[in-house]
């Protein structure tokens, strides 16, 4: 009679298990019980006036418009569903359908995306797109498929400038000690050390008390990023440096990728690339107005020779090896970035 009814509630947990695990998949891959769209849940951190999530929320709206309405997009932006690493883990393991992290980032978990991170590798904002819309560009985008990640689309994130509290940058020498927040990544790492400054990884959520406080002297990023999260409130330094042009990179979790149909991959694939083509126009638009808002704010834009930054930073090419195929497969993927027109 023990072992009959130890049968039975192991049979009911089992059953409570499989129940449970059908349930989480299809939440995860339809997103919404009681209804016949198939809802994909994007997590993100940046606030709803940045121009990727603008994108985003056009993203969703093509996807619906193009599936007639078997598709949705539900956008969670401001960190809402975590961090960007943490929505990353999310789309690991499946639980969250999309997010967005800079391609810089990215090398954290796919080592040749430290090639973005290389500064003054490109030559203006024409190569910098055509090579992102090349055979290159593309094959990057699913550089990262076995850890579980799949790269839909690039979006624009323009140059990455310094921007500081007190003393402004002018010159390379200017950055000798300074405590710049960088983004966790080793190669932004290395640019503000082979500058002379203190590179200071700091979330991004966390980044405008740490410069208030004095945790950081500065950080680096781009005009719209600095001026929608109001960093002109404490910084009132920004140089046109344009050290890097590091593209954000809108992910898809393989989990929910190998569920959809090949319809359903072919509608979420166009709408990404149109949402990454309105996004270009948003942006530049947008540049320009963040820089004006800047100076309407008291903050003072520097133009410096940039050809000083970039032969401080040369040591970063010289420094890899030809007989590390790590650092073999980064040069040989500069050479191809250089290559293209």
């Amino acid at each position: 009679m023990k072992h009959s009814l130890s049968f039975f509630f192991c049979g009911l947990l089992i059953g409570a298990i499989v129940t449970a695990g059908g349930f989480a998949l299809y939440v995860r891959n339809a997103g919404s019980l009681g209804s016949d769209a198939k809802v994909l849940k994007l997590g993100h951190s940046l606030d709803t006036n940045h121009p990727v999530h603008i994108a985003m929320e056009y993203m969703g709206k093509q996807l619906e418009e193009i599936s007639g309405g078997k598709m949705k997009i539900s956008i969670y932006p401001s960190s809402t569903l975590g961090s960007e690493p943490q929505c990353i883990e999310q789309l690991r393991d499946g639980s969250l359908a999309m997010t967005k992290t800079s391609a810089a980032a990215a090398e954290n978990f796919e080592d040749s995306y430290s090639v973005f991170g290389m500064p003054y590798l490109f030559r203006n904002s024409e190569h910098y797109w055509n090579v992102l819309e090349s055979d290159v560009g593309k094959k990057m985008l699913d550089k990262a498929i076995p850890t579980h990640l799949k790269g839909l689309c690039y979006y624009d994130s323009g140059s990455r400038n310094f921007y500081t509290v007190n003393k402004p940058i002018k010159t390379p020498a200017d950055l000798d000690g300074m405590k710049i927040r960088v983004m966790n990544s080793k190669t932004a790492m290395d640019m503000v050390e082979t500058l002379g400054g203190n590179p200071t990884p700091i979330a991004w959520g966390e980044l405008y008390t740490a410069l208030a406080q004095g945790t950081v002297e500065g950080a680096e990023n781009n005009p719209p990023s600095f001026t929608s999260n109001k960093h002109y409130e404490v910084c009132k330094h920004f140089t046109l440096d344009g050290h890097t042009m590091v593209p954000d990179i809108l992910w898809i979790s393989t989990y929910v990728w190998d569920s959809l149909s090949p319809e359903e991959q072919k509608w979420v694939q166009e709408a990404a690339n149109k949402s990454s083509v309105y996004q270009r126009e948003l942006w530049k638009k947008m540049t320009a107005e963040s820089l004006e808002q800047a100076k309407e704010e008291g903050v003072t834009i520097y133009e410096v020779d940039t050809k000083l930054f970039a032969d401080k930073v040369q040591p970063m090419y010289d420094k890899l090896k030809d007989d590390d195929p790590k650092d073999a497969a980064i040069k040989k993927l500069i050479e191809e970035i250089r290559g293209i027109k």
